[in-house]
């Protein structure tokens, strides 16, 4: 391979990094510093959960609404969705009141929601031949943003003495990777075809693969939100709280490399999504019979399943269709509806800890959901992917 082509791949594979790195501070950065947000702003844990609901309701709802937002582009959409990550962040770097604090949850989740619905067509076309890897690579950054910011934003906080700081000086590497996407977004081989729109709502497979995504993956949320609030209702300080949810990123990074590159390997991905389940399922018990005695292990167990499903339910949705451009649009579409269901989580968890006083009924729910899509996973053969996308055909949006 010529230089100037490595140089180029070098730059693909970086540039996804950085995008990816920039898209869960957002939400992992508030969790560690709840006490300090609810007694500086007076909210209720129904009404700080929202913080975590309202960007996840925004990924979904712009996602959805991707299709129709083609003429924006993948340069400037990606662009203007790392502009509104790093507008919320300067937002919450300056203001410190509930209201405007849901206000940045709603404008950040609109950036992230963006950048989610189109960065897997550009992968699909980018990456072809390594679509898996690149979505595992993809994942783990995602993932490892997220777990930074659960781990420095009480330092961050703590340094400069205001929890603002732990969520607004996310800004920068949001504003870095602004930057570096418009000096130079991932390079396509080929031109982009305007190509045709479609509509999924009336597939039966779409829907149940943005089921199957919502409710995979809808465990991550949840404990971005509560998981460091149940450990300091047993004791533990701010920060060793937040540290466990770097020390959960740790192996959601893992499986989220791993798991994708066994996926290159052959076509089914039941074997790996059930052994990523059950992980989940483990890891969640735990969190009920034994916290504290086996916290190390539960948490690693759910780090894998969340990391594992994460990448593997995307690849599966990229999977039911060849062309690049279909394949964004029904991977937009399920993380679309998939993240409505997310959303759910982390707010009926607050619910049901103000209901009975503790999580367990929390991570019970997490458990039986997770066993529920274990049996759905056997429904996704490979065979089924052209009958199941073609036995209902898409409408073409004018």
């Amino acid at each position: 391979m010529p230089r100037a082509d490595r140089l180029d791949n070098l730059a693909a594979w970086a540039l996804l990094v950085v995008v990816g790195l920039n898209l869960r501070p957002i939400l992992a950065s508030v969790s560690p510093l709840l006490a300090d947000i609810r007694s500086a702003t007076g909210m209720g844990f129904q009404t700080a959960a929202l913080l975590t609901t309202l960007p996840v309701i925004c990924m979904g709802l712009v996602a959805l609404l991707s299709n129709r937002l083609g003429g924006l582009g993948e340069r400037r959409g990606i662009g203007l969705g790392l502009g509104l990550i790093a507008g919320a962040c300067l937002a919450r770097l300056l203001c410190g009141q509930a209201g405007p604090l849901l206000a940045t949850a709603l404008l950040g989740g609109a950036g992230v929601a963006l950048i989610q619905a189109l960065l897997p067509a550009v992968i699909k076309r980018r990456f072809e031949g390594r679509v898996a890897l690149a979505m595992g690579v993809y994942s783990a950054s995602l993932m490892g943003g997220g777990g930074m910011a659960a781990l420095t934003s009480p330092s961050l906080a703590h340094h400069f003495e205001h929890w603002q700081a732990g969520l607004g000086l996310w800004l920068v590497p949001a504003l870095l990777a602004l930057v570096l996407w418009l000096s130079r977004p991932l390079p396509s081989p080929a031109p982009v075809s305007g190509g045709r729109s479609v509509s999924f709502m009336g597939n039966r497979r779409a829907w149940l693969l943005a089921l199957y995504f919502g409710l995979v993956n809808c465990g991550y949320m949840s404990m971005v939100a509560w998981l460091p609030a149940y450990y300091q209702q047993l004791g533990w300080s701010p920060t060793r709280s937040g540290s466990l949810l770097a020390f959960m990123t740790i192996f959601q990074v893992i499986a989220a490399l791993g798991m994708p590159a066994l996926a290159q390997r052959g076509t089914d991905r039941r074997p790996l999504l059930s052994v990523s389940l059950i992980a989940q399922a483990v890891g969640f018990a735990g969190l009920i019979w034994a916290p504290l005695e086996l916290f190390a292990l539960w948490i690693a167990l759910i780090g894998y399943g969340l990391g594992a499903c994460f990448a593997l339910s995307l690849i599966l949705t990229l999977d039911h269709r060849r062309d690049p451009r279909e394949a964004g649009q029904l991977a937009a579409f399920v993380q679309g509806v998939g993240f409505l269901i997310n959303a759910v989580s982390p707010w009926l968890s607050g619910w049901l800890r103000e209901v009975t006083g503790s999580f367990t009924a929390a991570w019970l729910v997490l458990v039986v959901g997770v066993l529920l899509m274990l049996g759905v996973t056997r429904l996704f053969s490979p065979a089924s992917y052209r009958p199941a996308m073609a036995k209902e055909p898409v409408a073409e949006l004018g």
